[in-house]
């Protein structure tokens, strides 16, 4: 039997086939290549080329695979994008899992790891965020993500389809071995665009406020390497097959790290200088974001490995500076 994984040239996704396949898995990848990549992609997964809103499309790869799980990255996931553009995110990222469930029911598939997002709390003026604290989305990409995981929740009450929601924080660092690694385009995350002026691909890095209440200044992020993130989607599938019952999950390290500390950490480890630029804060940004991940360290038996800010540092300069025009 196969696992399917959604999105699974993209970045979670693709480091997760490559942990999948190293513990002698076998995977089937769909990605219409929107924001994945081909360079990206494990040469021992059976690929293919589609998206998840054809109906037609899914029923067929359900038709030729023996399918024993699904894990779902397949979505749109730049907050700004998502304000700019609202009804891409609710046709990729709802639509799209509302003809997945549906293709799902059709072919008596009923186990699924789904790709949530921190963002689903909104603004939180306190840490650590709890599963139980509420949901309050302040942006669309949070909004679509809950509505999916609320999806999910009201079909397994009607269908019985499992599933675990995967609630993390910031995914960074790139696999230990350097041939797969973070390149989205265009780049919003911190590290890699700090990774590109280490690389000498913008003069400088942006960091939007200075004047936080924090010890520098500076917010302060809960940061998840994405190898630890990707050995917690094959726990929580594990956790389903083994007759685990539907659940939310936080993922992260537990300790935050402010901007300045990550800039000074890159500074060491690539030698460059990091030249930054004060920008004024953005709208929504709150000053602390940190995940108490102790559920899925009780329920999972999850335990990040890769998180310390210098791993995740080295593994992402490691892959940034053998490809500094990404794939």
């Amino acid at each position: 039997m196969s696992i399917l994984v959604l999105g699974g040239a993209g970045y979670i996704g693709s480091h997760t086939v490559y942990e999948l396949i190293n513990i002698g898995k076998s995977v089937v990848i769909v990605d219409n290549l929107s924001t994945g990549h081909t360079k990206s992609i494990h040469p021992s997964a059976k690929f293919y080329e589609g998206d998840i809103r054809d109906r037609k499309f899914l029923d067929n790869v359900f038709a030729n695979e023996d399918v024993e799980g699904i894990m779902h990255f397949a979505a749109s996931s730049v907050i700004s994008e998502s304000m700019a553009n609202p009804i891409k995110y609710y046709d990729n990222n709802v639509c799209a899992t509302k003809v997945l469930l549906e293709s799902m029911l059709a072919n008596n598939i009923d186990k699924i790891v789904f790709s949530s997002s921190a963002s689903v709390y909104g603004d939180r003026n306190h840490v650590p965020l709890l599963e139980s604290d509420e949901s309050k989305p302040k942006n669309v990409l949070g909004e679509t993500k809950l509505v999916a995981e609320n999806m999910f929740k009201w079909a397994d009450k009607a269908h019985s389809i499992k599933y675990v929601s995967m609630r993390y924080f910031n995914a960074c660092g790139a696999h230990i071995f350097g041939n797969i690694g973070e390149d989205h385009r265009p780049e919003t995350h911190l590290i890699p665009l700090i990774m590109q002026v280490a690389n000498g691909k913008r003069e400088f890095v942006s960091i939007y406020g200075d004047d936080y209440n924090t010890p520098d200044g500076t917010c302060i992020r809960d940061y998840i390497h994405v190898t630890d993130l990707a050995k917690a989607h094959i726990l929580a599938l594990d956790y389903l097959i083994g007759g685990g019952q539907s659940d939310v999950f936080n993922f992260g390290n537990g300790i935050g790290f402010s901007v300045m500390d990550v800039i000074k950490y890159a500074r060491i480890i690539t030698g460059h200088p990091i030249p930054t630029k004060i920008e004024p804060r953005r709208v929504g940004d709150p000053a602390r974001l940190i995940a108490s991940s102790a559920k899925a360290k009780e329920i999972l038996k999850w335990e990040p490995k890769s998180s310390q800010l210098d791993t995740i540092i080295q593994t992402a300069w490691k892959w940034h500076s053998s490809y500094p025009n990404g794939y």
